[in-house]
């Protein structure tokens, strides 16, 4: 670039800052790749949580939502007065940070599935009026290695339909990603899979995980069930936890130390809740504060028990053993493309006896998973180098080339 160009002025789109390790894990994915190959790029962020990712990541951040209790529940006629008009000014405050833009890039995560509560009002509410202004000003938006789901909430599907069909690109982390918005008549034909853009980031030195036995690492969630579960939240829940109490308890009394982890703030109540109906010293709560935390945590492990994606895939990546207590099928998605298919147990039973028969399985398995992960690991970071040049050739094409709009089916 000569001094009298222009800097390339990349926007990065998303619930950044605000609490979760496996969103803020793949910004931090999507960061390191143009700070390597884009050294000159101006970037900045619109994200949740912009104080957090302007002191973490060292980039200019710009809140999400002008309501700053947007995500939280209104029962005032005051903070449902406050939403609403949130939603008329947001469309002007996105409208000016798209337009200040040549790309726009939105680094993974689950941002078209509904596998937790969520409104349409919200998140989705956002995403598409990235897209819409994206394509009203002549900004590239890029949707990269993103999750995606069935949505039966109509207003949500609408949302997540139409976001995918004004972004100049998608991609997704996983088959049935890209299957489930086919489903949903989007045209997908010129989307690709991927992988989840967490298996670019770098994964602990090997002598950081070598040496004594470690303990075994059981990642918590406050899971309360789907969107389409509201009405049996409690019961989910209460089910859920009471199943880990149970498996964490069996560990303790065969001498085995446990490390709980959290990947998003509002677990932390959960490992509490665990520790205390434990009470054992054998039980304590990992501090971690970001993905390269958690990812220390599962290389020193002897096995992982996981709920939460990222720590999933945190696990998988530093080639730790893993049993997923899976949510939804992304988690059995990953397991089995890492070679772990047979190690998924439905955290809607979170049956205690069955999942300790699973766990000593894993365990008298672990050489061979081990080996298996190794290979795996390889070949997922392939494609996400593939990933990163086709996004490069897709956002910054040769001057002039345009592209129609994504079509639905």
């Amino acid at each position: 670039m000569t001094s009298d160009e222009t800097p390339l002025r990349v926007g990065l789109f998303g619930l950044f800052g605000a609490g979760n390790s496996g969103n803020d894990g793949s910004l931090e994915a999507v960061l390191d790749h143009l700070r390597a190959t884009r050294p000159g790029a101006a970037v900045d962020a619109m994200c949740g949580g912009p104080e957090t990712v302007a002191t973490r990541y060292g980039i200019p951040a710009t809140r999400l939502n002008w309501y700053r209790g947007e995500y939280r529940t209104a029962s005032r006629a005051s903070a449902v007065a406050g939403k609403g008009l949130g939603k008329l000014v947001d469309v002007v405050r996105t409208a000016a940070w798209v337009r200040r833009h040549d790309a726009v890039i939105v680094p993974g995560t689950g941002v078209l599935e509904t596998t937790l509560p969520l409104r349409p009002w919200g998140f989705p509410y956002s995403l598409f009026l990235l897209c819409l202004t994206g394509r009203l000003f002549g900004t590239r938006v890029a949707l990269v290695s993103v999750g995606a789901g069935r949505i039966g909430n109509r207003p949500t599907r609408f949302l997540t339909r139409w976001s995918t069909r004004l972004a100049a690109y998608c991609s997704y982390r996983d088959v049935q990603s890209r299957e489930a918005m086919r489903a949903m008549g989007v045209d997908t034909g010129r989307d690709e899979v991927y992988a989840d853009l967490v298996f670019a980031l770098p994964s602990p030195s090997a002598n950081e995980s070598a040496g004594l036995p470690g303990p075994v690492c059981v990642g918590v969630m406050d899971f309360h069930g789907s969107n389409d579960e509201r009405d049996r939240a409690e019961e989910i829940h209460r089910r859920y936890l009471d199943g880990t109490t149970r498996f964490v308890r069996a560990l303790v009394a065969e001498g085995r130390p446990v490390r709980l982890l959290t990947g998003d703030e509002l677990d932390r109540p959960v490992a509490a809740a665990i520790v205390d109906a434990v009470g054992s010293p054998l039980v304590t709560v990992a501090e971690a504060a970001s993905l390269a935390d958690l990812m220390k945590e599962t290389a020193c492990a002897d096995s992982v028990v996981a709920t939460r994606y990222h720590n999933i895939v945190c696990a998988l990546k530093t080639g730790t053993p893993t049993l997923a207590l899976s949510y939804s099928a992304k988690s059995d998605a990953v397991m089995a493309e890492m070679g772990l298919g047979a190690y998924c147990h439905p955290v809607r039973e979170a049956d205690a006896d069955r999942l300790l028969a699973q766990f000593r399985e894993l365990e008298r398995d672990s050489a061979r998973l081990r080996r298996t992960l190794a290979e795996r690991n390889l070949a997922v970071a392939r494609r996400v180098e593939q990933q990163f040049t086709d996004l490069a050739a897709a956002l910054f094409p040769a001057a002039g080339r345009t592209d129609a709009p994504r079509e639905t089916t």
